[in-house]
Formats: C-alpha cells, structure tokens, sequence
C-alpha cells in the first residue's frame, strides 16, 4: 500500500473537520447576529429634558444595562410630568417617567385607558412653589394670598395646588394665575414680572441662581413640607405593551436600577450622560440640580430602609384621600388600581448599597 493511500483517510477527517469548524463559526456569526436583530425595541420618553435628574435612565443606555436585557431604548425627552401619562396611554411610547398622581386623575377621567405605574422613583415629590422675600414671599403660606403666579397649565406641581391651597387653608380668590410657558417661567420670576411659581424645585431653584437671582431672595416651598402627602413621578407602562412583552417590562426596571445605583454611587460621573446630550447644559448645574434631586426626592429615609421602587400602601391610600379632597371621583380607585410591584426586581436588588 502506497503512503497516499494509508494517509488518505485521515486527510478526509481533518478536510471534514474543517468543514464542521466552519459551519459551527458561520452558525454562530447568525446566532449572534440573529441575537442583535432579535433586541426588543423600547421608547420611553422622560417627563422634562436631558438634565442631572435624567441621569440614572442614561447612564443605564450608555453602560449597556438596557442591551444586556435585550432591549433597544430610545429615550426622548418630555414637555411636563403630566404630558408624559397620554404619551403612554396613546401608544406613541411604550414606556414614560411622570407624576403619578396626575395618573390618578387621568385614569379616572379616562377609564378604559389601563396605564399602571410600575417602580417608584421619586418617593418624595419635587412639587413646589417657589417666590422671592423681595416680592412679599415668606416660607408662610399665608405669604401667597393676593399674589400673581406663573402656572404652566401641563405642570405637575401646579396640578396639586388645590390639594395645597385646601391643607393650608389659602383664600385664592384674590389671586392671579397666569399659564405661561416652562421656558419664560424662571425668567418672570427674576423680572419680577410674577411673584411666585409653581415648579419641581431641583429645576427652579437652579434656573434661578443661573439667571443671577440671589440665593437669599429666594424661597422654596416644597409642598410635602406643608401637608400635601403624596408620591412623585414612577416609571409607567401601557397594559398593551405590559401584556405582550411582561420580561422586557422587568428587564427594563432591573437595567434602570443599576443605573440608578451607579448614579447615587458617583454623580459626577452619571451627570457626563447628560452633559453629552445636552450642548447647553452645564456639568456644574446639572450634578446640582441630581444632586438636590436625590437628595429630596429620591433617598428618602423610607427608600433608606424599604429599597428603591416600592411603595407604602398605607400612605398611598392617604394620598389617594387628598387627591379625592379637590377631585370628584367618578370610581375612587385603590392602591392596586394605579401602582403594580410585579416587575420590579427581587427586593435584595433593590437596596441601597
């Protein structure tokens, strides 16, 4: 026998392992490219534009929390916390960041429409009014009566001024609402062309410092402070998009988490994701304004204790009793009705570090 011919037989073994190795690479070039393909495309939009409180959603996007769910997140930015519920509700998003008590409302108004709040975020709400002393404004909220007021109509803390107004006993009869634009906001206030507003105050307070008002003359009046016991804004989901892809919904919040712990942990770092989005935005005033938001809003002794996302059902009834003081239910929900814990993360995942 020759020595091609003893040969022969193991040349054929390694020409056919040649052509297993590479049909085993060429499968696995389309199972990961089938993978990238195969990402579930997710839009949510935020309740107000790319600054500091945005942080922990782009931070998520740019550590690669999101695709390591699965999901493809496109995040736009919003024009109110109220706007952000029929953005939902409609369809255009399939996710949104916005007040949950004007959730309470739109929900009432609009039974058929089943968006639910998924994770808390802000346990504590931003909601304020913010005036100056050199305009007749003290921390009383007596200070108020006979003022003149900027109030964009789509804003969150202005949607609970009849709540505040009824707490504190306030006669705003000889008052005077003006719906101005968030843009010219601020910018009345140091003209002096209004006497207070209404807004979130991590968002007011800085505007205003940035357009040279002295700290001093300013007075922040954060409603919580003053009776109003509700919740903030929650990250919330459409019951279509909640029914069809319940693993992206969760995938999401576990994604969101990290980036939320991520930004507790270093802001400075996690304010550079919005810095990048923003061409007008400074990094000095946003990790302020994330700072003051996290702060008030966000680590609250009961986050402390409880972790991030839930909520006290007790507490949540009571602020549904406030929501009902200045609104007429047509069919007074519960806590299950609005607010669902099904998706969120295991509670350990969900504690501070």
């Amino acid at each position: 026998m020759s020595l091609p011919s003893v040969l022969s037989p193991f040349g054929q073994c390694r020409r056919t392992a040649l052509r297993t190795f590479a049909g085993v690479v060429a499968g696995a070039a389309v199972f990961w490219t089938g993978a990238a393909a195969a990402q579930t495309p997710l839009r949510f939009t935020l309740d107000w534009r790319f600054e500091g409180p945005a942080a922990p959603f782009l931070v998520a996007i740019d550590k690669g929390y999101f695709k390591d769910e699965g999901l493809d997140v496109t995040i736009d930015t919003g024009n109110g916390s109220r706007e952000a519920i029929p953005r939902v509700a409609s369809g255009t998003y399939d996710m949104g960041f916005g007040d949950i008590n004007s959730l309470v409302r739109f929900r009432d108004e609009n039974p058929n429409v089943d968006v639910k709040a998924v994770m808390m975020v802000y346990d504590r709400p931003p909601f304020s009014i913010i005036g100056r002393k050199s305009r007749g404004i003290s921390s009383d909220p007596k200070s108020l009566e006979g003022k003149t007021f900027g109030a964009p109509v789509a804003d969150g803390a202005f949607a609970q001024w009849p709540i505040f107004k009824q707490v504190n006993g306030l006669d705003d009869s000889r008052m005077k609402f003006e719906n101005v634009g968030f843009p010219v906001r601020e910018p009345m206030l140091a003209s002096g062309e209004v006497d207070a507003i209404f807004g979130f105050a991590m968002s007011s307070l800085i505007n205003l410092k940035s357009r040279g008002v002295a700290v001093d003359d300013i007075v922040v009046m954060l409603m919580g402070d003053y009776g109003v016991e509700l919740y903030g804004n929650a990250i919330m989901v459409s019951a279509k998009f909640a029914a069809e892809k319940p693993e992206a919904v969760k995938g999401f919040l576990r994604a969101f988490v990290r980036g939320l712990k991520d930004t507790v942990a270093n802001p400075s770092a996690a304010v550079d994701s919005v810095i990048k989005r923003n061409d007008v935005a400074k990094k000095e005033v946003e990790l302020e304004r994330l700072q003051m938001n996290l702060a008030q809003n966000v680590i609250t002794p009961w986050v402390k204790e409880n972790g991030f996302g839930g909520i006290d059902a007790a507490r949540f009834e009571k602020a549904l009793e406030q929501i009902g003081l200045t609104f007429t239910f047509k069919n007074k929900p519960v806590a299950g009705d609005i607010f669902v814990d099904t998706y969120l993360p295991p509670h350990a995942e969900r504690m501070i570090d």
